[in-house]
């Protein structure tokens, strides 16, 4: 019989953290992950015996490459790229690609461990990964984006494909940065295939694409309210981020009778009493995208808003709140100024927004806590009905992609209350998507054998 890997948690924890020095981003996700896995998996052998957990905290491979591009100026510059595929037990790998400085091997493979999870919960066959590289798309031209897409695609397209991997986009990453990529794919293998998701509807993208996540971390929160008799109406909402998911968790908590209160970008927040409504969401939308200008001048254009340099959100009293901008953006401290204040629900629509300690602040709370790899599902989800739709070289409309969104954000929250209910009428949700998600993905890597 094979030797068991029944070590504790502590003993894999620091295991992980040699493997990985200074990759303080993964380690923490893993750790998030594994306390709540070590639990569930405390009697189950045949995961110990496999090393599952060990397994799924070891990427399948890092890709990393360098990429030059020429700018504006005929200067030669040169960023690192990476592609980090996790774990392809249950589909292929899926999972965004992000342009901004911040972007290192620790944040992706971070990103990718989480994306494992995430598109498990969502019930379709997609496995995780994630990419991007530490350039910054803000200030520079249309040509020079466009000359990096291609140099960036020109070493990545080796590495994806419709059965391989299929990236999407992420933070410094629309539709602009996936249309050029997407061409530069084509050209150079000579083949139009969905490769890549989140294109535009005019080649094969999806009508729901751009609304899936904050509509998404909205039908999940609403799922959390409705769970305890209540339901988003007449509700206040503080959001961080002004970017695409965002602007639609406001769209859709406006849309439910909910009344937002702030945005935010990394310069400061606007906090707007008289609520940010679909008209001012609509002025914020062609602000950040078209004009590409900063959340201060919202304050210069409607009245009675003001702009707090510097600061996040979450300081403002709320019943509701969605950090929707980028990873650890709301700490300890916040958590608990957020408590304080008698918030009541909060819903991840960005990628680990809230730290361990914040986290623990919530739960101790009791407070309805939906973590991203659940909350901000609906966008990986809908990025895959795009590749359903690609294959069959079919399309469907706004109002069937919305119903299979709906649905699928409410499969989600049931498989986090089966797993994370904890029979006094309080549910994990952090416990319950970390359960649900990894027991999917190990009872794959079981059937395979150790591969």
């Amino acid at each position: 019989m094979a030797v068991s890997d029944h070590v504790d948690f502590a003993t894999f924890m620091e295991g992980v953290k040699k493997r990985n020095p200074g990759q303080t981003e993964f380690v923490q996700a893993v750790q998030e992950v594994a306390q709540d896995i070590f639990e569930f998996i405390e009697d189950k052998e045949e995961y110990h015996e496999a090393q599952i957990l060990r397994r799924i905290a070891e990427p399948d491979r890092v890709v990393s490459f360098r990429v030059c591009w020429e700018d504006d100026n005929h200067n030669i510059r040169v960023q690192r790229g990476w592609r980090v595929q996790n774990n392809n037990a249950i589909g292929p790998y899926k999972g965004g690609i992000r342009f901004h400085p911040s972007v290192t091997e620790s944040v992706l493979k971070f990103l990718a461990f989480e994306q494992t999870f995430k598109n498990s919960l969502t019930g379709l066959p997609m496995g995780g990964g994630k990419g991007g590289a530490n350039f910054n798309p803000k200030g520079k031209s249309d040509s020079e984006v466009m000359r990096f897409c291609q140099s960036f695609m020109t070493e990545l397209y080796r590495h994806i494909g419709p059965d391989t991997d299929v990236p999407a986009g992420d933070i410094g990453v629309g539709g602009r940065e996936i249309g050029y990529m997407f061409g530069q794919y084509k050209r150079i293998t000579n083949r139009w295939e969905g490769v890549l998701t989140g294109k535009g509807q005019e080649y094969g993208g999806s009508q729901m694409r751009p609304e899936a996540t904050g509509y998404g971390a909205v039908y999940f929160l609403q799922n959390m309210l409705k769970h305890q008799g209540q339901d988003i109406e007449g509700k206040t909402a503080v959001i961080s981020g002004s970017g695409n998911v965002a602007t639609h968790a406001a769209e859709k908590i406006t849309q439910l009778g909910g009344k937002v209160l702030t945005m935010s970008d990394s310069g400061g927040f606007i906090h707007d009493p008289d609520g940010i409504d679909q008209e001012k969401i609509d002025w914020i939308k062609h602000h950040k995208t078209h004009t590409r200008g900063r959340i201060s001048d919202y304050a210069d254009h409607f009245t009675n808003a003001t702009f707090h340099e510097g600061k996040r959100p979450w300081s403002v009293a709320c019943d509701l709140a969605l950090p929707c901008a980028t990873q650890n953006e709301l700490n300890e401290d916040e958590a608990k100024e957020l408590v304080r204040n008698g918030v009541q629900a909060v819903s991840e629509g960005a990628n680990m927004p809230t730290t361990l300690e914040g986290v623990h602040v919530f739960h101790d709370a009791k407070i309805m806590y939906g973590p991203g790899k659940a909350a901000n599902a609906g966008g990986v989800a809908v990025s895959g009905l795009e590749m359903s739709q690609n294959s069959e070289r079919i399309s469907w409309n706004h109002e069937r992609l919305g119903q299979m969104l709906t649905e699928l954000m409410e499969g989600i929250h049931g498989k986090c209350v089966e797993y994370g209910d904890d029979g006094n009428g309080y549910v994990d949700y952090v416990k319950g998507a970390n359960i649900a998600g990894f027991k999917k993905v190990a009872d794959a890597m079981l059937a395979f054998g150790v591969v």
